[in-house]
């Protein structure tokens, strides 16, 4: 019988005070972004704005909780953003939306911070059980970042693998680890760069002990790129259900994949919420389709969650949360 987990991506919206609150502090100019280095009165208001989120995840019951990534003001790009050998420059597209974040060019040595590393610390003296990080994946990092310092993109490439394997190894213990990939989509690599991407991957990956997933979204990942990231070892694939379903259960049924799998059930750029029972008939459809009982599904939103309003996000964990338990009563 498939075990449901409830769990999101992460990077989910500031509480409207703390919203309120921040600008205040922080002020609207690229020069007021995150920098890593922020007063006792910013660093406050991040602190209580991250038990707000980690107590809603626990009292909702999700399965694994997120430290919240409210911090993140560059999205994936913040681990750059915030390092000391990375100089921000203009304000750069975040995909095809309209958010934006601050263009991170690497202009020396990559080399652990601890940034992330310390919020997750902060966020395991709130979490009882079932703490899970959220990292870019190599490939997404590197691709959102401007290299001035290796000079070649396959050693640029290692060294962010490097840089992110160093911080998940100042991780603290942590149940479940997103790595997040949505330029396998937006971005797919070239030949050659498609093997590149996976043993990227797998060299983050094997810097801990925890169950990883690397997780696709805004669509499905091409079939020549997806064949080689099967063969990174990672617990699971994630799989973008809301934007094209049809083409991520082909990928499955050609190639096959983990034995668990991370389904994107729940649409993180829309407001309309979705029920546990349409949660749970798109995971059931997605086993019928690829004929197989996973040992696992994380059941997920598809993308990352600061897009919606805070009452949004706080019914969509909670569909997600009721989805796995309906999921358990059945069983």
């Amino acid at each position: 019988m498939t075990q449901v987990v409830a769990t999101t991506p992460g990077l989910f919206p500031l509480p409207d005070w703390a919203k309120d609150e921040l600008s205040d502090l922080k002020g609207h100019q690229k020069t007021d972004l995150i920098s890593g280095d922020e007063d006792g009165a910013i660093v406050d208001a991040y602190d209580r704005g991250r038990e707000e989120v980690v107590s809603l995840q626990q009292d909702l019951g999700l399965d694994r909780v997120v430290e919240g990534q409210l911090r993140w003001d560059d999205m994936l790009a913040h681990p750059l953003a915030v390092h000391d050998s990375v100089e921000t420059r203009g304000i750069v597209r975040y995909y095809d939306n309209n958010n934006f974040y601050r263009e991170p060019v690497v202009q020396d040595d990559l080399t652990p911070d601890g940034d992330v590393a310390a919020e997750l610390d902060a966020a395991a003296e709130l979490v009882d059980s079932g703490l899970q990080a959220v990292l870019p994946g190599p490939y997404s990092l590197a691709d959102l970042a401007t290299d001035e310092h290796y000079g070649d993109d396959a050693a640029f490439l290692d060294a962010i693998a490097e840089f992110l394997a160093g911080e998940v190894d100042q991780f603290p213990d942590v149940e479940t680890l997103f790595l997040l990939e949505p330029s396998l989509v937006e971005n797919a690599p070239e030949d050659g760069e498609d093997e590149r991407a996976s043993e990227a991957i797998d060299a983050v990956a094997s810097a801990t002990d925890a169950d990883v997933v690397t997780h696709t979204y805004w669509g499905a990942i091409e079939e020549k790129t997806y064949a080689h990231l099967m063969d990174a070892d990672v617990d699971a694939i994630g799989f973008d259900l809301v934007a094209d379903h049809d083409s991520n259960v082909y990928n499955v049924q050609e190639y096959g994949t983990k034995d668990d799998v991370a389904l994107g059930v729940v649409d993180g750029q829309n407001t309309l919420v979705e029920s546990p029972e349409t949660i749970r008939d798109r995971i059931d459809w997605f086993e019928q389709q690829t004929n197989t009982v996973y040992d696992t599904v994380y059941a997920t939103a598809n993308t990352e969650l600061f897009y919606l309003p805070v009452n949004k996000f706080a019914d969509k964990l909670e569909s997600l949360a009721n989805a796995a338990d309906l999921e358990e009563v059945e069983a």
